[in-house]
């Protein structure tokens, strides 16, 4: 947990071997080529190093990470890369790759006080910026004396698709935050690069839960990631056993935009506050105090399930017993199937409609009439379940030293198949497209097929036996892509179908690899 981000010297150290539905390799070599020359060209110099975060794909553990529940993410081979040249002046000059897109920026970092981020205004250097401030606030605190903060030069490129349920977002941020640590020569943590990532990108407006942060900094190459917030954050790594059929794993991407800045006042932040009061409502009801944690509002159902069950004397009870415990009780007592009003939520908690809004509503805009908590709730409990039981699948294989057969694969499937069954009727967090990938992917022959990431857009993960990649593939592009994109390039066709491996997660690439590559 407290291991140094890893600095390596070759690209083969990170990046796994990496294909294409569309039978195309990504092509590593010629991107860190370009992203070299574009340096020498802007600024005159080779960068000092390379700050990488990749994104992510979450296999199960949909919407719970921000009520501090488990999920099971893996990295992704696509990532963000921060090249940097140190600066003596606080000076940032920032550049893209993709320059049309995303134009340079020029700054000044206050030798006092923190940077200036208007979060109303979705610039693409404001992720930067929600790193570097994060950053900072960090050196500042560790850093004594009369410390100043390094400048830099930059060029940034990703290649995780912007909106699309990979988190790209989380990786530049944790790129950001990693390359401004780095050039200010401080030697920083996993842990404590998580930490000021997650508060880091709040700051441009959007509460995660750190599942993003984790899986992008945590990850190791074949394995996934079993992220675990209460009472405090801790990682494991899980290996996958050997299949048979082999499998592997599609995310299939949808094109319906999933920002989550931009809809988050009727969507992800929404789902944020109405995970909140269903806690708190929980334990009004049951008459039990919450302590403050580190959930985006301070209040989890997890935490409200841990005083529960003391208070039930449950706490001994097995760990499925306890969420089915929950199912029961959220059944029982949130009872306004069609919402609760303002009104309704401050009657319970013996407050005032201003008072519950300055309190929990006052951080960042939601809007809302009424308030889902029974269905929220419900959701959150049952896909906390199905991440138990997907991971005691894989623990009971590998402690057994077999391999995953035909039975577990379906089990596994099904389990994948409930999520997007429930963010669909039950979280709506899906949209008619989600749900026709997935469907059409299943007939195709997938184990499981769901969404991955915020939802209502973005990205769909499927587990699927290699054999079956073609033909699922196949139906995709026939009855999805060439239905709703006639005019779609062979290009972005290919970039919508990827497989890839589980990677590895955050470093700093310095010395050889720095050098032009002809292969990797």
């Amino acid at each position: 947990m407290d291991e140094s981000v890893p600095n390596f010297a070759s690209l083969a150290d990170i990046y796994c071997d990496t294909s294409t539905a569309g039978g195309i390799p990504l092509d590593l070599s010629t991107r860190w080529n370009s992203l070299l020359s574009l340096f020498r060209e802007t600024y005159g110099c080779a960068p000092d190093f390379v700050a990488r975060s990749p994104g992510r794909v979450n296999i199960i553990g949909e919407h719970i990470d921000y009520s501090l529940y488990d999920v099971l993410p893996m990295a992704v081979t696509a990532d963000v890369l921060v090249a940097v040249n140190v600066l003596s002046s606080p000076l940032v000059k920032i550049a893209n790759l993709d320059a049309e897109r995303f134009p340079s920026q020029e700054f000044h970092i206050p030798v006092e006080g923190d940077i200036e981020i208007d979060a109303s205004k979705h610039e693409w250097t404001n992720y930067f910026k929600a790193g570097l401030k994060g950053a900072l606030q960090f050196l500042r605190r560790k850093c004594e004396g009369d410390w100043n903060p390094a400048g830099m030069e930059i060029v940034i490129d990703g290649i995780v698709p912007a909106g699309g349920g990979m988190s790209s977002s989380a990786a530049l941020v944790c790129a950001s935050a990693l390359s401004v640590m780095v050039a200010n020569s401080h030697d920083v943590s996993k842990r404590d690069l998580l930490d000021l990532a997650v508060v880091s990108e709040r700051a441009v407006g959007v509460f995660s839960g750190g599942m993003d942060q984790a899986a992008s900094i945590f990850s190791k190459r074949d394995y996934l990631l079993d992220c675990a917030f209460f009472p405090s954050f801790h990682a494991e790594h899980v290996p996958v056993p050997r299949s048979n059929p082999e499998i592997t794993v599609l995310v299939a991407q949808s094109f319906v935009a999933a920002d989550k800045h931009v809809t988050a006042p009727k969507n992800y932040n929404l789902r944020v506050v109405e995970c909140t009061f269903a806690a708190l409502i929980l334990a009004k009801l049951h008459q039990v105090l919450l302590k403050p944690d580190s959930s985006p509002l301070g209040f989890s159902l997890r935490n409200a399930q841990e005083e529960i069950m003391r208070k039930q004397n449950r706490l001994d009870q097995a760990p499925e017993e306890q969420l089915m415990a929950m199912i029961s009780i959220a059944e029982e007592k949130l009872q306004k199937k069609d919402g609760y009003t303002r009104e309704d939520l401050a009657d319970i908690l013996g407050t005032s409609v201003k008072n519950l809004e300055e309190e929990h509503m006052s951080r960042f805009p939601v809007q809302a009439d009424k308030f889902q908590l029974r269905s929220r709730a419900l959701h959150v409990f049952s896909e906390a379940r199905r991440v138990f039981d997907f991971k005691k699948i894989l623990s009971d294989v590998q402690n057994a030293h077999g391999g995953l057969g035909e039975q577990e694969l379906r089990l596994l499937g099904n389990l994948m198949n409930a999520t997007q069954k429930s963010c669909s009727e039950v979280y709506d967090c899906s949209c008619p497209e989600l749900d026709q990938i997935c469907a059409i992917a299943r007939q195709a022959g997938t184990y499981g097929s769901r969404l991955t990431g915020a939802g209502w857009g973005g990205c769909t993960v499927h587990l699927l036996p290699q054999s079956n990649v073609e033909k699922v593939t196949k139906a995709l592009k026939e009855e999805y892509y060439s239905k709703h994109f006639s005019n779609m390039t062979e290009e972005k066709l290919k970039q919508a179908l990827v497989i890839s491996k589980p990677s590895s997660g955050s470093a700093v690439v310095t010395g050889a690899a720095m050098e032009f590559h002809h292969s990797i």
